[in-house]
């Protein structure tokens, strides 16, 4: 009997694209293989997220695609995960009868058990814990890159954001202990991974719940001494929480990368207040302040929700000011809708949607305008790239090769030689444009890496099927 196919289908933050390495690690240590391009799968599994607009209505229509291939297809399997689902668990089986496993954020190691079961006693199997029961990254994983990795240092959310229903779906913040944290950071590097993103709901609240209150900027100097690690990130930390000490472990540290994504919001007191984020506007943009007297070269990118519950014109002002004060790298902007189950669902004065229309074209309109102003600043410049797989959409039709720049910039540059995704190489910028960069001059360096050896192992295996559905950093946070 030939082993059984998956895919693993994932919508919304960073977190769910973690969370699916983890799911497609556990598949495959059942015994699953990855489907192939064009197969239908045997089983397939939905990773959720009840952050975007119409969240539901997009699971449901992808359910209601697979009814007839299922009808079709004895033996079959769909499974539900995610926030979604520990937020519908009554409503899934019930909308689409034809799913066999529900489970939740919190049980995400259950899930080859579950499709056991459900195969077994042939009756849907519904599980979701209310509190952790595995820290997801002691799961087996089969992450999706051989150079880059998502290691997550504490899950969960002790915030309570008006237009956010994260905390109730994934509970309250719950950190890993450090030496667990480096233990994987270490296994990694040891796999060929040369760049690491540190992942957290509040990232820079880590260390709350063993009250260590620089517990992550000693992380992030901890991570400096890990050697063959080239480059280490962080998202998304809260403002409330951004403390001096990790300015000082950013600069201070060589491989922390100079690049912050900070989420904004808002520019207006009033809105943040209303939004329940416990900063303001004037911490907010000294916080930046300062990050920039520490690291002129800093690269900043953040979030901002338009038309939220109560926003006038002059609250929308108010954040276009920050924006021009700021001057950010790049900015992930929403329209606001309503969210069930968040409190701001249910307040008043809801701003009509041709106006949040209007306001969010001139938003975008300025924030692409500041950003190209500053990628033009970098023209005829040398950066360093680590060369990326599959973000360079044009790439073989521009005869390129796209890369990642220290401070987290996409620059395609001219293919040249045996370079591999996970190599370090060195370029000129000879063109700006608001979103990436070009370097069309020659490679000025090119350093081979364990990363790039990684790659080209792994290039000779098949690789899982798992769906990036939505952009990997800008969920409201």
């Amino acid at each position: 009997m030939s082993a059984r196919t998956y895919e693993v289908r994932t919508y919304g933050c960073q977190m769910n694209v973690h969370d699916s390495e983890r799911l497609t690690g556990l598949l495959e240590e059942a015994g699953y293989i990855a489907a192939s391009d064009g197969e239908s799968a045997d089983v397939v599994v939905f990773n959720t997220c009840a952050v975007r607009e119409n969240a539901d209505n997009k699971l449901y229509g992808n359910l209601g695609h697979l009814a007839p291939v299922k009808a079709k297809r004895p033996g079959m399997q769909i499974a539900v995960g995610g926030c979604l689902a520990q937020k519908d668990r009554a409503t899934i089986t019930k909308k689409a009868p034809w799913v066999d496993v529900v489970f939740g954020t919190h049980n995400i190691g259950s899930l080859p058990v579950l499709l056991e079961r459900a195969r077994v006693q042939q009756e849907a199997q519904v599980e979701i814990l209310e509190s952790l029961e595995v820290f997801p990254s002691t799961l087996p994983t089969r992450r999706e890159s051989a150079y880059a990795a998502w290691v997550s240092v504490s899950v969960g959310c002790n915030n309570t954001c008006t237009f956010c229903i994260v905390p109730s779906l994934r509970g309250k913040e719950k950190d890993r202990r450090p030496g667990d944290i480096l233990a994987e950071v270490r296994a990694l590097v040891a796999e060929g991974v040369s760049e690491v993103t540190l992942l957290g709901q509040n990232v820079n609240a880590y260390g709350v719940e063993f009250g260590d209150r620089q517990a992550f900027s000693s992380l992030l100097r901890a991570c400096g001494d890990v050697d063959g690690l080239e480059r280490v990130r962080f998202t998304s930390p809260h403002p409330a929480e951004f403390r001096d000490d990790v300015i000082a472990a950013m600069a201070e540290t060589p491989n922390v990368m100079h690049q912050l994504h900070m989420p904004l919001q808002s520019g207006s007191d009033r809105v943040l207040r209303a939004m329940r984020r416990s900063y303001r506007r004037e911490k907010y943009l000294g916080i930046i302040e300062r990050v920039r007297a520490a690291m002129p070269d800093a690269a900043l990118s953040t979030d901002i929700i338009v038309g939220f519950p109560g926003e006038t014109e002059e609250d929308f002002a108010q954040t276009l000011e920050v924006v021009r004060e700021a001057r950010f790298a790049a900015a992930f902007t929403f329209q606001y809708s309503i969210r069930p189950g968040t409190p701001a669902a249910t307040m008043p004065d809801q701003v009509p949607q041709e106006v949040v229309r209007e306001r969010y074209g001139r938003l975008v309109e300025l924030v692409d305008e500041i950003a190209w102003a500053e990628n033009r600043k970098l023209v005829g410049r040398r950066v360093e790239l680590l060369v990326a797989e599959g973000e360079g959409r044009k790439d073989a039709a521009t005869r390129r090769m796209t890369g990642r720049a220290r401070d987290n910039r996409l620059v395609h540059f001219a293919a040249a030689g045996a370079i591999r995704p996970g190599d370090l190489v060195e370029v000129e910028v000879t063109y700006a444009a608001p979103h990436h960069l070009v370097a069309d001059g020659p490679v000025l360096t090119h350093r081979r890496t364990r990363s790039g050896d990684a790659w080209e192992a792994r290039t000779a295996a098949p690789s899982s099927a798992v769906g990036l559905g939505m952009p990997t950093v800008g969920s409201p946070g």
